[in-house]
Order: structure tokens, then C-alpha cells, then sequence
């Protein structure tokens, strides 16, 4: 069996004991696990190659559904978690030739170089995919929205039966279910978006960080902090936001994409941050404090930061200015 593929069943099968182990022990083990369960996988994609992470992604699904005792437990974890991961795995290693070699490049061999997949249009497939896979898990839910209502009235009774139980001196009443069911109702698809994004996002980043320490990586690591998003990503972004305001499931799968893109716009508006401070004496102090607000107020700091992201055109902040020469040359990690 090729080495790739032994890789891969090894980082698949690792994914699914993660991904089985969420269910067990403590919400925020739980939510850790979660998160990390792809990245064995990414581990397989990025050091491997793309063949690798298909392998890993029907090895895991294959597991899950060996676990679970169904084919349509596998099928949801392969459209969910292996073909994503397929997908940015092949992505983040995709390259071209852009010209000649001299003696003077980095390679010194004359063979041609390589301009690489941009980060920025990496970051914008993720959130197309996490968009998509919020539209998934809303029709997994229900056909119609009542049927979606009903599903999260059960789950939210689960929760607070069992997680949260001992956070109440009372049961909730079903006027205050009904009522977290309304709001869950225009928070899911978002709230999965953002959350499917910032998985793929982490796991490829920390992939990234370790098989570029080990050798494997084998593209360059890139100046994260210059990346820029695909022309027309803001007018998808100012499209989906309006479309959240029709009723029904239209509204609420545009607010699925419009969700993924606004984490993404935030994800930029970091990126922006760490350029802009680079060689200040404040630095340490400013991106501390950016964070810190991140996590004492993450929904205000999300939308400021990514307004930020939004408004870079006109904004004194550019990083440089836009031309077809495109950014300045890669950095180190940031």
C-alpha cells in the first residue's frame, strides 16, 4: 500500500475516535475535541497531498459509520468533514509556474517558479463550504420550519436537562423554550457557519504550523497577514446580508452565507491589525488588547473588526496600495 494512503487511514481513523470522543465528558472537552477531530486529517492533506486527505476522509467516515451502525452517519461526516477538508487540502497546495528561474532566485536551478494558491481565496472557499454545510444541517433539522422549531425545542430541553442542570434552581417552562427556539431559529444557520469556519480555519492553520515544522509542507508559508479576498467577495457579502431579511428558509440561508462571510471579513480584519503594526513599538500592547476585547466582548469587538475589513478601500489603514503588481513580497509567519 502506498505510503500516502497508510498515512491517511491512520490520520482518518484518528479523526473519527476525536469526533466520537465530543460525545463523552465535560461541554467544554466536548467542544474542544470537536474542533480538533479534522486535524489528523489536515495533517494527512497537507504533508501528503490531496490523495491522502480523500483517503483519511473515507477512513473516518467508514469508522463513523462502523461506530454508529449506519451508512447515513458516514455520509454526513464525509459531506461535512472529509470532502471540506479534501477540498482545502487540494486548494492549499495547488500552485503554477510563473516563469522562468535565474541564477539569483531562491531555487538557483532554473526550473520555473511557483505562485501558489492565495490564502485570502482559500479563506473565501472555507466560507462557501461553511455557508453550504449550514444550509446542510438546516434541512437535516426539518423540511419546513416548523419541523426545524420542533428539532431545536427537543435539543435545548436536552441540554438544559442534562448539561445544564445544575445552573438552574428550576426547569425552564415552555414559554421560555418556545422563545429560545425562535431566537435558535435565526441564530443557527450563522452561528453553524461561523462555527464550521473557525474549525476548517484553526485545524488548517495548526496542520499548517506543525507540517511546516516538520518538513512536510511543502509550499512556502505564506504572509497571512497580506492576504486579500477574491474580487466581488464584498458585494456576495453585502448580497447575503440583505437576503437575510426575507422570510422563510431564503432568509435563512442567506443568513448561513452571510455569517461565514462576516467571520471571514473579521479573519481579515486581524490580518489588517497585525500589517499595520508591524515595526511599532505598541505592537505587543495593541494586538494584546485586540484580542483580550475579542474575548471579553466577542460579538461587538467581531463586527468592529470586521468593519474594519470591510471599510480597508477607504480606509487609512490600507496595507499598500492595490495595483497589478499585487502584494508585496511574502513574509514570515505573523
Amino acid at each position: 500500500m502506498p505510503y500516502f494512503a497508510l498515512i491517511g487511514l491512520a490520520g482518518g481513523f484518528a479523526s473519527a475516535v476525536l469526533f466520537m470522543s465530543a460525545t463523552a465528558g465535560g461541554p467544554a472537552g466536548r467542544v474542544l475535541l470537536y474542533f480538533l477531530a479534522p486535524l489528523p486529517s489536515f495533517l494527512a492533506g497537507l504533508g501528503w497531498g490531496a490523495p491522502s486527505a480523500l483517503v483519511a476522509a473515507l477512513a473516518a467516515s467508514a469508522g463513523i459509520g462502523f461506530i454508529l451502525g449506519g451508512i447515513w452517519p458516514a455520509f454526513v461526516f464525509l459531506v461535512s468533514q472529509g470532502l471540506p477538508i479534501v477540498i482545502l487540502c487540494h486548494l492549499a497546495l495547488l500552485n503554477r509556474p510563473v516563469g522562468a528561474a535565474t541564477a539569483g532566485d531562491d531555487n538557483g536551478s532554473g526550473a520555473p517558479a511557483l505562485e501558489w494558491y492565495p490564502v485570502g481565496r482559500l479563506l473565501a472557499a472555507g466560507a462557501i463550504i461553511a455557508g453550504s454545510l449550514s444550509v446542510m444541517s438546516l434541512f437535516l433539522l426539518g423540511g419546513d420550519l416548523e419541523q426545524v422549531r420542533n428539532a431545536l425545542r427537543e435539543m435545548i430541553e436536552k441540554v438544559f436537562a442534562q448539561d445544564l442542570a445544575a445552573l438552574r434552581d428550576k426547569p425552564l417552562t415552555r414559554q421560555e423554550i418556545d422563545a429560545l427556539a425562535q431566537l435558535g431559529l435565526y441564530l443557527l444557520p450563522a452561528a453553524s457557519a461561523t462555527s464550521w469556519l473557525a474549525g476548517f480555519s484553526l485545524n488548517l492553520w495548526l496542520a499548517g504550523r506543525i507540517t511546516s515544522a516538520s518538513g512536510r509542507l511543502v509550499r512556502p508559508w505564506p504572509d497571512l497577514a497580506a492576504m486579500t479576498f477574491p474580487p466581488g467577495m464584498a458585494i456576495g457579502l453585502a448580497i447575503a446580508v440583505a437576503f437575510t431579511f426575507l422570510p422563510g428558509y431564503p432568509g435563512l440561508i442567506s443568513s448561513g452565507f452571510a455569517g461565514a462571510l462576516l467571520f471571514a471579513y473579521m479573519l481579515m480584519g486581524l490580518a489588517i491589525i497585525h500589517y499595520v503594526t508591524r515595526g511599532k513599538p505598541q505592537r505587543p500592547l495593541i494586538l494584546w488588547g485586540v484580542y483580550f476585547l475579542l474575548l471579553l466582548f466577542n460579538s461587538w469587538t467581531a463586527a468592529v473588526i470586521a468593519l474594519l475589513a470591510i471599510a480597508e478601500p477607504i480606509s487609512p489603514l490600507k496595507r499598500w496600495p492595490r495595483s497589478s503588481s499585487g502584494p508585496p513580497a511574502q513574509r514570515g509567519p505573523d
